[in-house]
Order: C-alpha cells, then sequence, then structure tokens
C-alpha cells in the first residue's frame, strides 16, 4: 500500500499538468497517436487502432518511431526472437483478415521430433491435422545471408499498418516527457513532437525504455532471463533432410537448461535454449550430444562465425503499464512465459487500441478495460510455471522420461483425438494453447493411468521399435 506522502496511485500515472479534465481524455478527429517501436506490439496496435477508427468514423494520425529496416539482414532488422507462431494465432489472425503469405512463412512445421537421452527419437505428429505451426523470420534474415528468399515478418506487419495509413518514421526516440499534459517525444536527431497518446512497443532488448523515465510514471519494467538464439546455415536440401517439416526438441537434463528444440526455416536451422545463464560452454555442451549431432549432417562442424543472441525474455510483467495518455504493449508490459510472444502482443496491443478507441485513454479506462487482457495473461503464467516445473522433472528423472517416451511412441497409432500426452507437449512446446488448458488436460485420468503404467513399463530398457519409418529417423 501506498504511504500517505505518496500521490495516489493514479494521481501518480497523471500527466502532471493542471488543468486537464479526466473526461477530456478521448481521442478525437485529428488527435495524434505515437507508436514508439514498430515489431509486432507496435504494428498490431496501429493496425486495430487505426481499423477501428476507421470504424467509428475517427480520423487520427498515427506515427510509427522504428529505426530498424526490415529489408536489411543481420542486426538492422533483428528482433532477436525464435520466429515461431503459433497455429491458434495463424487462424486467430486469418479472422482478423491477416492472412501470412507463404513468402513470409519459410515452412510450416506440422509435427515434432522428441529427442531424449539414450532413447531412439519420436516422430509426434500433430494431434488434430488442421494443427501448423508457422516458421518465420522476424527480421530479413540472419547476418551473412546470401540469398533473400523471404521476406520479414515483422516488416510484412509494418506494411499492413502503412496500408491502414499509418506513418512509419525511421528515428529513434531518445526521450519522452510531458508538454501541457500530453507525451513529447524527442528523436536522437533533435525532433520533437507531442501527441495525445503513447503506445510504448520497445520490448526489453533494446535501452529504449529508459526514454520514459522522464514521464515520472509508476510502470516497472518486467523481470526478464537470458535465452540464446543462432542460426546455422545447412542449405535447403540438408535442412529437409536432416529436419524435415518437423520441430525438434531435446528433454536433457543439463543444468541450467529448461526447454531446447532445432527449427527448421528455409535454407537455416535456428537453435533455442531457454534456461538460467546460458553461456557458450552450455550451448557447447548441448551441440555436442548425440542426440544433437544425429540432426546436422556427420560432417558438420560449428562454424566460427554464424549469426547468434542471447536476449533477453519476459518472464513477470510490467507492474502497472499505463498512465494517463500512455500504454505499454507488448514484452515491455504483460507477456507469456517462454512461448507465443506474438501471441501476447497480439492480444495486449488490440485490447489497448479497443481500449483506446471506444473507452478512453485515462489511466482509469487502461486499469478498466486493458489491465483484464494482462492479468489473464499473469495468471496463466503462474500455471505455466508449475507446467515447466513438471517438464523439468521429466528431464531429471530418468523413470518419468521413458515413460513419456512410451507413451507418446504408443499414441502414434490412435486417433488423433486420444493422442492426450502428444497434444500435452505439442501445445506446451509451442504454446498453442493457455496455460491452464494444457495443465488440465495432462491431469485428465486417462493420462495419468497410461504414464503411470508406462512409467512402470518404462523401467525395463525401452525396446519399442518407433514404426515411423520416414527419412528423418536419426
Amino acid at each position: 500500500m501506498a504511504l500517505a506522502t505518496e500521490k495516489p496511485q493514479s494521481d501518480r500515472n497523471s500527466a502532471p499538468e493542471p488543468g486537464v479534465e479526466a473526461n477530456s481524455l478521448k481521442l478525437a478527429d485529428g488527435s495524434k497517436v505515437a507508436v514508439v517501436g514498430g515489431g509486432p506490439a507496435g504494428s498490431f496496435f496501429s493496425y486495430f487502432l487505426l481499423d477501428m477508427a476507421e470504424m467509428m468514423d475517427l480520423n487520427l494520425q498515427v506515427d510509427v518511431y522504428e529505426p530498424r529496416d526490415y529489408t536489411r539482414p543481420g542486426p538492422a532488422s533483428c528482433n532477436t526472437c525464435g520466429g515461431i507462431v503459433s497455429e491458434s494465432l495463424v487462424q486467430i489472425l486469418a479472422t482478423e483478415g491477416i492472412s501470412l503469405p507463404e513468402s513470409v512463412v519459410q515452412r510450416g512445421l506440422d509435427s515434432y521430433v522428441l529427442h531424449t537421452a539414450g532413447n531412439s527419437a519420436v516422430h509426434i505428429k500433430t494431434p488434430l491435422k488442421e494443427k501448423r505451426i508457422a516458421a518465420v523470420h522476424r527480421g530479413a534474415g540472419p547476418r551473412g545471408i546470401k540469398e533473400m528468399k523471404w521476406r520479414s515478418f515483422d516488416g510484412y506487419l509494418q506494411e499492413l499498418t502503412v496500408s491502414k495509413g499509418a506513418n512509419v518514421i525511421k528515428k529513434r526516440v531518445q526521450k519522452v516527457v510531458w508538454n501541457g499534459g500530453r507525451p513529447q517525444i524527442e528523436t536522437k536527431d533533435g525532433h520533437v513532437e507531442s501527441y495525445d497518446l503513447l503506445a510504448a512497443a520497445v520490448g526489453v532488448n533494446t535501452a529504449a525504455l529508459k526514454a520514459f523515465e522522464g514521464l515520472g510514471l509508476t510502470y516497472k519494467p518486467p523481470k526478464v532471463t537470458r535465452t540464446y538464439i543462432s542460426e546455422f546455415l545447412l542449405g535447403h536440401e540438408t535442412v529437409e533432410k536432416c529436419l524435415g517439416n518437423a520441430m525438434h526438441v531435446f528433454l536433457f537434463d543439463m543444468p541450467r537448461l529448461k526447454f531446447s528444440a532445432l527449427i527448421p526455416k528455409g535454407d537455416y536451422v535456428t537453435l533455442c535454449l531457454l534456461g538460467k545463464d546460458i553461456d557458450s560452454e552450455l550451448v557447447g555442451e548441448f551441440l555436442d550430444a548425440p542426440e544433437v549431432r544425429r540432426c546436422f549432417p556427420p560432417d558438420w562442424e560449428k562454424p566460427e562465425d554464424f549469426c547468434h543472441c542471447s536476449p533477453r525474455m519476459n518472464i513477470e510483467g510490467a507492474v502497472e503499464p499505463f498512465a494517463d495518455r500512455v500504454v505499454f504493449v507488448g514484452d515491455c508490459g504483460v507477456s507469456r512465459l517462454y512461448k507465443d510472444g506474438i501471441g501476447a502482443a497480439y492480444r495486449t496491443a488490440k485490447a489497448a487500441a479497443v481500449t483506446s478507441v471506444f473507452e478512453g485513454i485515462s489511466a482509469d479506462d487502461f486499469r478498466q478495460h486493458f489491465w483484464p487482457a494482462c492479468q489473464k495473461l499473469e495468471t496463466d503464467n503462474k500455471v505455466g510455471g508449475l507446467v515447466f516445473m513438471a517438464t523439468r522433472l521429466v528431464q531429471k528423472l530418468g523413470p518419468a522420461r521413458n515413460g513419456v517416451v512410451r507413451m507418446v511412441s504408443g499414441e502414434q497409432e490412435k486417433e488423433g483425438s486420444k493422442r492426450r500426452m502428444s497434444g500435452v507437449l505439442w501445445d506446451t512446446f509451442t504454446g498453442s494453447a493457455p496455460y491452464r488448458d494444457i495443465l488440465a488436460r495432462s491431469m485428465h485420468p486417462a493420462v495419468l493411468a497410461s504414464l503411470a503404467w508406462n512409467i512402470v513399463a518404462g523401467l525395463v530398457p525401452f525396446t519399442r521399435k518407433n514404426k515411423r519409418g520416414d527419412k528423418h529417423d536419426t
């Protein structure tokens, strides 16, 4: 609870200038909106804001500040992300009129291969045939790319916002202050402009959040952890031969490692490692594992120079990600734990846009109509913590690990709806369902009974022959 000497929280999140009536905090014809950050969260917010404003015959000026150039490969366009779009989000976007073109989706993944130490790899098809995930490059491609065959996912979304009427300003925001009760932006080259509403969509991997400190908000940035992402050039034919259209997931008992996967994308394979304090030693240990080596050509060696990064990831949402005339969306606000950050960006950005057009742009408006969407994600993330705790136990405990492998291997002979554990793992690895739904399905009596039986059977060395018999056997 705030001390008596502090301003009330709602006041502290209000513009400090006097004379601004609460009921005047509405967007009107000619209102100016700044969006700082042109990644998915910023683009979704701009797209839906302009779309709904058009429905209301509201003429808005929307300026998107984004210095990245999504036509240039490497750091100039990279948004440091594994580049997986869950099938649930692909379907939702389609209903919104946003269909991802083939030039953006480098590979549609329709299965995953589960690798565990000492066991045969198990090829697990999607439980339902319509379930697919999209592998994309957020930017124009990895550093050193020879031929640009695909478009940037973030660049495509930005093009959609421009088609709706947004202006993209390729300048870096250096400072944000109040000016007459409105947020005022100052860019690195000295450009200054005030706005009626400011949406921050800057993520957690730049120093851009420091620009907002001058507003004196009660906002506190999210808690983060470090991850690891790298891109290895293999060539389209080699990727197809070694990995196919499957995401390869590894359940290894390695210290500090919570999740690891290889994702095929066009000519490249993307390595994603999630955990704590991931360093070069852990990366080397992972790549040297026999199960990982079998996913690469026999003569493959890690190149000396390749595109890689150690981005931060939101693991606990921001405090009070809104104020009068200001709202934080995407990773710099509230996101999903470990998975489906793009889906979380869509949900929070759309909630902020709906609130801004139909309700208002005061702190109270955002608290009543935007914040519930954030709280829903945060509540689900707490359940997600339990899901990943259980996953970690499976990684560490040999009998449990063998039991899961036996169970999902046997499920491949059943109808899609009866592949219960396969569905649980698919949604856990891809982020395609809420964690509360994943946990509920994993606690189904049929799942628990089958898992218990397979754990007991797994005490005997795993000898079941993997019957998938396709060219991606490892």
